[in-house]
């Protein structure tokens, strides 16, 4: 019962405090009683505000970045995991990927965690201290209201001491005027002595609201600059390490890329030497894989059945579309019956035409192939009807797209007439000029010449 009495009574005690407290208050506000003012304190609160709100932003923006850290760390992962995924379970190289990959990882750990321990547990220590000091500040103003309204209290009573001293004189309530005389004297003496003893109580109300006032205020007037100037100190500190363990963490990680890369060009090379297992041979009419080893076999024949690689342009790096060999002239590819009986195919046809061509020359420097002149006849009925400047023929092997206006478009399989150059200083190492041989055959026009790879064609 007693500890219940207690209870009521602190809990009475505060509600009237808080009725107090809003009665000044509402007087202050009205201008009936006045309020105490510390303009220093009141800039410092203000910039304590500023101060919480700044750093709760940085808080957050640091969160997030840690977040994105870590959503870094998970990406580069499933990234590098598909590299890996990409090729055959072993392939040369894989280990050193592997290794790579999982020191990768191992490092974007480690970044996010020194994030963690050298910045955001500084940052949440720095903030942990607000919400003290704001609690502070919210009962330092209590204190104040409090303070002022004892102060008011106590003034009124002060005003009041002179109208009891005339009551002393002059008795004025009905009691004292229904007394004796000599009882009127007993009741002034008695209401005065309540008097003093009311102003005795405010006047320690005061002193104990003031005191408590003090003491608060005086450590908030120290703390609030002392905590705003220590912003600036810690912000460096924090920006600082986020600034070095990033300028780390990039450095170690270009290493690791650079590694990687390494891996990967290496893995290239390897491949273009044929060193990687299987490689890719590209055929006139399919594309297979075959080993390295056996990468050399795969060219053309002129009498086998294997489809002929396609020669590069000469002009060019990427080797055009390959031409079908049903599309070409076979009655072309048939073998020749020599004088004295023997087959000769198209291939020793061109090589006996080269070989005459040569005698006058050397092996290391031969001589190039006759040209006759325009218009000449050569005593043979077929020399006399070739455009002027006729070379010798050849045939097309693949089909070639022109990609100039000077250029010739082939077909595989057409028969094209290999004239001179009008200017020999305009020819270009590997290119020939030329018309199509049907063409001639039925206009008798050489206008439509073009310059056409060498290599994609073979001589008749």
């Amino acid at each position: 019962m007693a500890e219940k009495g207690v209870t009521a009574g602190k809990l009475a005690s505060n509600v009237q405090k808080k009725l107090t407290r809003a009665q000044e208050k509402v007087l202050q506000k009205l201008g009936k009683a006045d309020e105490t003012k510390d303009v220093a304190f009141e800039e410092g609160v203000i910039n304590f505000n500023k101060q919480l709100v700044e750093g709760s932003k940085l808080q957050k923006d640091l969160r997030a970045y840690l977040a994105a850290v870590k959503a870094m760390q998970e990406s580069s992962k499933r990234l590098q995991d598909c590299l890996v995924d990409m090729y055959e379970p072993e392939w040369n190289g894989k280990e050193d990927v592997d290794s790579i990959v999982e020191d990768t990882d191992l490092l974007w750990t480690d970044f996010h965690q020194k994030l963690v321990d050298h910045a955001l547990i500084s940052m949440d220590t720095y903030l942990g201290q607000f919400p003290d000091i704001k609690a502070r500040i919210a009962k330092r103003d209590r204190k104040l209201v409090d303070f002022d309204s004892a102060r008011h209290h106590f003034a009124s009573l002060q005003k009041g001491k002179k109208k009891d001293e005339v009551k002393m004189a002059k008795p004025v309530s009905l009691l004292e005027k229904a007394a004796p005389g000599w009882a009127q004297g007993i009741l002034s003496a008695h209401h005065v002595a309540q008097t003093n003893l009311s102003r005795n109580q405010a006047e320690e109300e005061l002193g104990r609201a003031q005191k408590v006032f003090e003491e608060i205020n005086v450590d908030l007037q120290e703390e609030l600059p002392s905590l705003w100037n220590s912003r600036v100190g810690f912000y460096v500190n924090t920006f600082q390490s986020v600034a070095g363990l990033e300028e780390k963490f990039h450095r170690e990680m270009g290493k690791l890329n650079q590694n990687l890369n390494d891996c990967l060009t290496k893995l290239e090379d390897d491949n273009q030497t044929g060193q990687a297992g299987t490689v890719d041979v590209k055929t006139a009419g399919s594309v297979k894989s075959v080993k390295p080893q056996e990468a050399a076999n795969h060219s053309l024949s002129p009498a086998g059945g294997s489809a002929p690689a396609i020669p590069k342009s000469p002009s060019k790096a990427d080797a055009p579309a390959g031409g079908n060999l049903l599309d070409m002239d076979m009655d072309s590819l048939q073998p020749a019956v020599s004088p004295g009986g023997v087959a000769t195919s198209p291939a020793s046809q061109a090589d006996t035409t080269v070989a005459a061509a040569t005698t006058a020359g050397t092996d290391s420097n031969p001589a190039p192939p006759a040209v006759p002149e325009a218009g000449a006849s050569n005593g043979s009925p077929e020399a006399a009807e070739m455009p002027p400047g006729f070379l010798f023929k050849v045939m097309a092997m693949h089909d070639y797209v022109a990609n100039d206006s000077d250029e010739l478009e082939m077909k595989a399989g057409e028969v094209v007439l290999v004239v001179s150059f009008d200017n020999p200083e305009e020819q270009d190492d590997g290119w020939l000029m030329g018309l199509k041989e049907a063409h001639w055959l039925q206009s008798k026009d050489a206008s439509p010449k073009g310059v056409f790879p060498e290599n994609f064609t073979q001589r008749l």
